[in-house]
């Protein structure tokens, strides 16, 4: 029995950069937050992800575990913050300080799992730094208010899930053919 376990990385990669594209294209002023993207975050953004993580956690994979587990569950946090206060439930978004300091410690957090980038490939960088980025984008976004600067976050966060895109697409396609089709920007190896 042949016991190949399947690459998780591009199912999680995928429904991390599907809805951060969507979510994007609303914060840059396209269109209204509505259903579509609230239930990408929970579909896609969060389970898809949350079940890569668990097939990463089986192949030994703890980077890949935490990354994908995490983010799964930021998407539905960031859901249930969005819609509890609709609902009439807690509304932390209106608590000064809150969405700030959610933004802000997500930022940190994705600037550190960065780091463990350094070792894995080039693509993976720019997914993590770009998100990085994103979140502290999206803190002086939330501090300032301002609608100008939403709309270039939500110009970075497009970029950011168009790249995550790119990278499980390329990992698709290079298994697939068996040859690197799309780079993924290897580090050499110490």
């Amino acid at each position: 029995m042949n016991d190949k376990l399947a690459n998780p990385a591009p199912l999680g990669l995928l429904g991390f950069g599907m809805t951060t594209v969507l979510l994007n294209l609303h914060n840059a002023g396209l269109f209204p937050l509505g259903t579509m993207i609230l239930v990408m975050g929970i579909f896609y953004g969060g389970l898809a992800q949350i079940f890569a993580g668990i097939m990463e956690f089986r192949k030994g994979n703890t980077f890949g575990t935490t990354a994908f587990c995490s983010y799964g569950l930021f998407w539905l946090t960031l859901v249930f913050l969005l819609v509890l206060p609709k609902l009439g439930w807690w509304d932390i978004a209106n608590i000064k300080g809150a969405m700030i300091a959610y933004f802000f410690f997500w930022g940190l957090f994705t600037f550190l799992m960065y780091i463990g980038t350094l070792k894995l490939n080039r693509a993976l960088q720019f997914v993590f730094l770009s998100l990085a980025i994103l979140f502290w984008m999206l803190v002086i976004s939330e501090a300032t208010g301002s609608v100008a600067f939403k709309t270039i976050t939500g110009i970075e966060g497009i970029i950011c899930g168009l790249s995550a895109i790119y990278a499980a697409i390329a990992q698709v396609w290079n298994e697939v053919y068996g040859k690197e089709i799309l780079p993924l920007g290897a580090v050499k190896k110490e």
